[in-house]
């Protein structure tokens, strides 16, 4: 989930939550690394997108349930060599290590069991070639970004599987997989149950995410 981007600095006469700090611009579209050497923001999380820091907002009691929902489904069904990840940070590797950088947060990602432990061992994030399934959850301020922005986003970085999730009654799901020059495509919106048989063989209770 990615909201618009936001300034979560507290109002007139409010006090600042412990730790929160105002973001300084940079000086300059940043690279991967030069964002990754800035750390978190507080409150909320950012992310990277061509060289330039958006913020967004936490997520709501029910956008947690959802994912962690999601999540406890999706380790029922995946390959041994795959595991699931919860907003964690990926490279979308759109440019060269030197050039102005992309980096999201997907509400869960599968990927190869080994990358966290590449990750472990060399530092930086997870790679966009790394992914199997990004899955983003709508929120209220996310539905242009998810369906527009970030499915242009993904396509272009080659993650074979995009997930969309659509919390209003009933909870749908729009399954978006690569067609080639296309980008993705899709087979429409699915409620109840999606079954699925790639990029694994699923079926996922989307009325229990609600």
């Amino acid at each position: 989930m990615s909201a618009q981007p936001s300034d979560p600095a507290p109002g007139p006469g409010s006090v600042a939550a412990p730790g929160w700090r105002r973001p300084v611009p940079p000086p300059h579209p940043l690279t991967v690394a030069d964002y990754l050497a800035i750390g978190e923001v507080e409150p909320g999380y950012t992310e990277l997108v061509e060289g330039q820091i958006l913020m967004s907002p936490g997520s709501s009691p029910d956008h947690n349930h959802a994912a962690m929902e999601l999540a406890f489904q999706l380790r029922g069904c995946i390959p041994a060599d795959l595991e699931v990840l919860a907003e964690v940070d990926v490279d979308l590797q759109l440019a060269p290590p030197d050039a102005p950088g992309s980096v999201r947060r997907p509400d869960l990602v599968v990927v190869d069991r080994e990358a966290r432990r590449r990750v472990r061992r060399e530092g930086g994030v997870i790679r966009a070639s790394e992914v199997t399934l990004a899955v983003e959850i709508l929120s209220p301020g996310s539905r242009r970004t998810d369906h527009v922005t970030k499915r242009g986003e993904y396509a272009d970085a080659g993650i074979g599987h995009y997930w969309i999730i659509d919390l209003g009654e009933p909870v749908s799901l729009l399954a978006c997989h690569l067609a080639g020059e296309f980008g993705y495509a899709d087979g429409g919106v699915v409620t109840g149950r999606h079954t699925a048989d790639r990029p694994f063989a699923a079926e996922i209770d989307l009325d229990a995410l609600g």
